[in-house]
C-alpha cells in the first residue's frame, strides 16, 4: 500500500480546511511540510522574520473569517513567532502556528534548536500540543482547527518534530477526518432577549457600541437594521470598523463619550470593557446607563462592569432576535443632537486638516491620504501600524465596508504593517492597500516590504515621520521632563530610500502642498512604494489628539 509522510499529511489537512496560503521563514525542521504544500497546491509565502509570518497569517485569518496558518522552524523560529501569536490571542484571531522541533529519537541529547516549546504557548492560545507520531497528524490537526474556529476564535499551536514530519505511514493508518467541526450558530436565550427588547422599548435614548464580533459573525446588515429601528447612534471599534459605512445616518465617530454618558440604554456587541473603554466606567460610561451586552464568551459578560442583561450567542442571530422583537421605533431627537455635535467636532478638526504648517500636521497628512485613497472609485484598504499618527488617521479615513481597516488590536503590537499588507494584497489584488505606518513601527518588520516586492504585491506605505516614539515621548516629557525622557527619540531616517534600495519606489515629503502629488505618484507606481512624510512631533499634543492608556 502507499505511504505518506507526516509533512504530506499536514498539507492534506490544511487543503481540506480550505487553506490556500501558508506564511513561513524557511527551516529544515519543517521542510517536509513545504514539499506537501507544493503537492497540494498551497502557496508558500516566505517572510523575512517569523514574527512577520505569524502577523501575516493573523491578517489572513481576519480577512477570510477563517483559518490563517504560519509554519516556523524550531527554537528561535518558534520564539520569534511568539509575539504574533500573542497579538492574535488578544485580537481573537484563529491563527494556527505549526512549529518544528528536534527529532524525538535525539530528545534530551542537545539537538540543534532543541528546547521546550509547547509550554510557551499555553497561556496565549486556546490549545497547544505536540504531535507524537505521523499517523496522529490528522487527528491533532483536526482538533487544533476545530478549537481555533469554534466559539470565540483564537490561535492554536502545534509542535511537530522533524521525524514525525519526515517518517512515512500507511495511508490507511492515517485517514483524513471529515466533518470534524460544525458551523452552526447559537442564538440568544429567548428570555434574555425579551428582557433586552423591553429595556430598549422603554428607553428614550439608545446607543450602540459594536466591536469585532459584528465583523466575525457577518452581522453588518443586522446592525444596520437595529440602528435604524432603535434610532441609535453606532460607534465602531476593533474589526467592527467599516461595518456601517462612514456615510450611514447612524454612524458616529466623535461623540462616543457623550452618547454613552447621556443614553438610558446601550447595546454592547463583542466589545470588552477594557482600557479602551475606561474598563466600563466613567468618563466613557454614564453611571446610570443600563447595558445589554452580547458576546459568544460567557466569561466576558459583566467583566469590569455590571450589565442589566447579558446575552450569550452569535451576534448575527442575536441582533436578528432584537430587531424582530422591538415593538416601536426609537426617537430621533438623540441622533439629531449628537449629529450637531459631530458636525462641530468635524469643523474643529478641519482646521488641522487644512493646516499649512511645517513640519506637516498629522491631520493634514491623514486628510490628504483619505483624498487620494478614494480617487477614481478605488476601494481602499488601510493597515494601521503605529501610535499617534495612526490614532489620528483613524478619525479621518473613511471606510465604506467591513474588512477595510486592520490594526493590531488590544495588544497594541507594533510591526504589523508590512505583514498585514501582504495578506491583504494576496486576498484582494484589485484593492489599493495603504500601510499607515509610524516611523518607529517601520523598524520592526519593514524588511517585509522586500517580501511584497518578491511576490509582486503593490502597496503604498505612508510613513508619518516625527523622528520619535511620539505616543510615548509626549506624555513622558510632560510627566518627567525633557532630561528624563531617554529612549524616545529617533533619527529622521529616509525610509523612502530604504524601500527604494529594496527595489521599490520612494519619495520624501516636507511641505503640505507636496502631499497629494506624492501619494498619487506612489499609487501610480504600481509597485511597493513609500511616502516618507516629515511630521511635527508636537502636533498631537497641540491638537488634543494624544492618547495613551494603561
Amino acid at each position: 500500500m502507499a505511504t505518506i509522510t507526516g509533512g504530506e499529511l499536514v498539507a492534506r489537512m490544511l487543503k481540506g480546511a480550505g487553506v490556500t496560503h501558508v506564511f513561513t521563514l524557511p527551516g529544515l525542521h519543517v521542510a517536509p511540510i513545504y514539499a506537501g504544500c507544493i503537492a497540494e497546491g498551497i502557496r508558500v509565502v516566505d517572510t523575512r522574520h517569523e514574527q512577520a509570518a505569524a502577523h501575516a497569517a493573523d491578517a489572513f485569518a481576519r480577512l477570510t473569517r477563517s483559518l490563517g496558518v504560519a509554519v516556523v522552524t524550531a527554537g528561535p523560529g518558534v520564539t520569534d513567532a511568539l509575539t504574533g501569536v500573542a497579538n492574535a490571542w488578544s485580537a481573537q484571531s484563529p491563527l494556527l502556528l505549526i512549529g518544528g522541533a528536534a527529532p524525538q529519537f535525539n530528545a534530551g541529547r542537545g539537538s540543534l534548536q532543541e528546547m521546550e516549546q509547547v509550554d510557551l504557548f499555553t497561556r496565549i492560545t486556546k490549545y497547544a500540543d505536540r504531535v507524537p507520531a505521523p499517523d496522529r497528524v490528522p487527528v491533532f490537526l483536526a482538533k487544533a482547527i476545530r478549537i481555533a474556529l469554534t466559539g470565540r476564535p483564537g490561535p492554536v499551536f502545534l509542535e511537530i518534530p522533524w521525524d514525525v514530519l519526515s517518517n512515512g505511514v500507511e495511508e490507511s493508518e492515517a485517514p483524513i477526518p471529515r466533518s470534524y467541526r460544525t458551523s452552526a450558530r447559537a442564538a440568544g436565550d429567548p428570555a434574555f432577549v425579551e428582557r433586552a427588547v423591553e429595556l430598549f422599548d422603554h428607553a428614550q435614548k439608545v446607543a450602540v457600541l459594536a466591536g469585532s464580533s459584528v465583523y466575525w459573525d457577518d452581522a453588518a446588515a443586522e446592525l444596520d437594521e437595529f440602528a435604524r429601528k432603535a434610532a441609535a447612534p453606532v460607534y465602531l471599534n476593533g474589526s467592527g470598523r467599516g461595518c456601517l459605512p462612514w456615510s450611514h445616518p447612524n454612524f458616529f465617530q466623535h461623540t462616543r463619550k457623550d452618547a454613552l454618558g447621556e443614553a438610558d440604554a446601550a447595546l454592547v456587541l463583542g466589545t470588552p470593557f477594557d482600557f479602551r473603554l475606561s474598563y466600563g466606567s466613567a468618563p466613557t460610561f454614564g453611571e446610570r446607563l443600563r447595558i445589554v451586552q452580547v458576546d459568544s464568551d460567557p466569561a466576558e459578560i459583566g467583566r469590569n462592569r455590571a450589565v442589566e442583561v447579558g446575552i450569550v450567542g452569535d451576534t448575527k442571530l442575536v441582533l436578528r432576535q432584537l430587531v424582530d422583537g422591538l415593538s416601536k421605533k426609537g426617537r430621533t431627537a438623540f441622533l439629531q443632537t449628537l449629529r450637531s455635535r459631530e458636525a462641530k467636532k468635524r469643523e474643529e478638526l478641519s482646521v488641522f486638516e487644512a493646516s499649512d504648517q511645517v513640519p506637516i500636521h498629522h491631520y493634514r497628512l491623514a486628510k490628504a491620504l483619505d483624498t487620494v485613497a478614494h480617487q477614481n472609485g478605488r476601494d481602499p484598504m488601510f493597515i494601521g501600524d503605529g501610535g499617534n499618527y495612526v490614532a489620528i488617521a483613524a478619525k479621518v479615513l473613511r471606510l465604506h465596508a467591513p474588512g477595510r481597516w486592520l490594526d493590531p488590536g488590544p495588544l497594541g503590537c507594533l510591526g504589523v504593517g508590512a505583514p498585514f499588507a501582504l495578506a491583504a494584497k494576496i486576498l484582494h489584488p484589485d484593492r489599493t492597500v495603504f500601510v499607515v505606518q509610524g516611523d518607529g513601527s517601520f523598524g520592526l518588520n519593514g524588511m517585509d516590504f522586500e517580501t511584497a516586492l518578491r511576490f509582486e504585491l503593490p502597496m503604498v506605505c505612508v510613513v508619518g515621520n516625527d523622528a520619535a516614539w511620539g505616543q510615548i515621548r509626549i506624555p513622558q516629557v510632560a510627566a518627567h521632563g525633557e532630561d528624563r525622557s531617554p529612549a524616545t527619540l529617533l533619527a529622521p531616517t529616509r525610509y523612502d530610500r530604504i524601500v527604494e534600495a529594496m527595489g521599490g519606489w520612494g519619495e520624501l515629503v516636507t511641505e503640505p502642498v507636496e502631499l497629494i502629488g506624492a501619494l498619487e505618484r506612489a499609487v501610480e507606481s504600481n509597485t511597493v512604494a513609500c511616502v516618507n512624510v516629515m511630521l511635527d512631533p508636537e502636533a498631537p499634543a497641540a491638537s488634543g489628539s494624544i492618547g495613551y492608556a494603561v
